[in-house]
């Protein structure tokens, strides 16, 4: 994509992925024509990585240990004290998305217009305080309130955090952070299941059991951490402390010069029609959908399913830690071979195809021996966190503007997330020890994902041919204050996939 004339004036107040946006009185009032540095170039990134992704990561991880740790305290006594019965812990799981859902899309436009610091920290406190009450509930019916609310201040991290992040790095740059940063919710399935180790031992303490000790202590950690996080997380590049005058120049003449005047700064009726109308975030969503499935089913049901294999309840939270660390390793390997290929569609494949194998495993598993059924819980949770952040850096790497893709991201999260309601209703306890439904429907949802990449691989092709065949040139005779916020539609951008 071919860079602005030099030395073109910039007196923009925001920055996109696409350009840096220096107020009047930023010292640097216009672009060097000069090559950049590609030593200072490594230098602002490192200096990035160590100020945008370890807080979030750490926040990330406490996030999802605060979601799924209910799967942690299931088995240590959480129905029996609450006289939960039948499917009450799956609607326990699905009302945590209702709001979930619904809210994200909203914070991500209320983001847009509030330091990251503030917002983030907030919600962080506020699900940690929620997390804490959980280990005083009384009642089912308390314990469903506590999940609904858990789901509405949870609901901004995540998009927020993947916009934040995707302001700050180059289209090929992307994978690794995203999947850094994804490393949170993998451990956190390890730490959830060594933390309830732990704190399975305090029952009696108090009075209170040891599933209400997870709770209460994770709730408490998250409070803790929530109190200092204003001050460690990134805010956007143009008011980043910890940048320099230099580094903003340089990082704007790097986003610049990677999707050049692909941009959306205002959101008017046209903006709304260009990101509502974008087939790509659909598809996205999709893809988002028929993966995250996996991710919920082994966050939520894995203490379950090892208990079911014969293990006992504390060891069943033991035996889960190595197949996360494992998970987090496949999810790191493949983001480096897809930012160094620059390639995106082949490793989300693979993800898919090692998902495949492990479902087939436990469908046929009353053939098989524990230690092939243990295997393959392996290989679904390797399978679906290697291709879920491929799938999301790959649609934000295809959507280009502020707006477009504050929307994007966030519509491809929350309603791809209707994947976590369906993972909390097809485990159901009469299906126990076998889980055929569950098995079988996240097998094919699995398929839905790889069907969505496909598609979309298909339709980037598809839409670059046309744009080099000068298909899309009709755009550029558009009013300029149209053609300055066309996002990806403008016709030089080119998709990746």
């Amino acid at each position: 994509m071919a860079d602005n004339p030099a030395h073109e004036k910039f007196n923009i107040i925001e920055q996109d992925n696409n350009s840096m946006k220096l107020s009047n009185e930023s010292p640097i009032q216009e672009l060097s024509i000069l090559p950049l540095d590609p030593v200072k170039e490594k230098a602002l990134l490192r200096k990035l990585d160590w100020h945008v992704l370890p807080m979030i990561t750490i926040l990330y991880m406490l996030c999802f240990v605060d979601r799924i740790n209910i799967g942690n305290a299931r088995i240590q006594g959480l129905e029996n004290d609450l006289g939960m019965k039948g499917s009450d812990y799956n609607v326990a799981l699905f009302i945590f998305f209702i709001p979930y859902i619904l809210c994200e899309v909203p914070s991500n436009m209320l983001l847009k217009r509030v330091k990251p610091s503030t917002w983030l920290s907030m919600l962080m406190f506020s699900w940690g305080v929620i997390t804490m009450c959980q280990g005083f509930t009384r009642s089912y019916a308390s314990l469903v309130v506590c999940r609904f609310l858990l789901g509405l201040f949870e609901a901004g991290f995540v998009p927020g955090s993947f916009y934040l992040i995707s302001m700050y790095y180059k289209r090929y740059e992307m994978q690794w952070r995203f999947s850094l940063f994804f490393t949170g919710s993998i451990l956190s399935g390890a730490w959830a299941g060594l933390l309830a180790y732990g704190l399975a031992h305090m029952a009696g303490i108090g009075g209170y059991n040891g599933w209400r000790w997870i709770f209460i202590i994770e709730g408490l950690l998250t409070i803790a951490v929530s109190l200092i996080s204003k001050f460690f997380i990134a805010d956007w590049p143009h008011e980043a402390k910890f940048l320099n005058a230099e580094e903003r120049e340089i990082l704007a003449r790097r986003l610049q010069e990677d999707t050049g005047d692909a941009k959306m700064d205002h959101y008017d009726g046209k903006a709304a029609r260009r990101i509502w109308r974008d087939w790509k975030m659909y598809i996205g969503t999709v893809m988002y959908f028929g993966v995250v499935n996996t991710g919920y089913s082994t966050s939520f049901f894995t203490p379950t399913i090892l208990n079911q294999l014969g293990f006992t309840a504390i060891r069943a939270q033991v035996m889960s830690i190595p197949v996360y660390f494992a998970a987090a390793v496949c999810a790191l390997v493949v983001a480096l071979l897809t930012d160094g290929l620059k390639h995106r569609y082949s490793l989300c494949m693979i993800g898919v195809l090692v998902g495949t194998v492990g479902y087939s495993l436990l469908l046929a598993q009353q053939v098989l021996a524990v230690s092939v059924r243990y295997f393959a819980v392996y290989l679904i949770t390797c399978g679906g966190y290697i291709t879920q952040p491929v799938v999301v850096a790959w649609l934000a790497n295809n959507e280009a503007g502020h707006y477009k893709r504050a929307v994007s991201s966030a519509f491809q999260i929350s309603v791809g997330n209707i994947g976590g309601i369906i993972a909390s209703n097809i485990y159901l306890s009469w299906q126990a020890p076998t889980y055929v439904i569950g098995y079988a429907v996240s097998l094919g949802l699995l398929w839905l994902c790889g069907l969505a990449c496909t598609i979309f691989l298909v339709g980037l092709w598809w839409e670059n041919r046309l744009r080099d065949q000068g298909k899309r040139d009709h755009r550029q005779q558009l009013p300029p204050e149209e053609i300055a916020n066309l996002g990806d539609d403008h016709p030089r951008f080119r998709f990746t996939y």
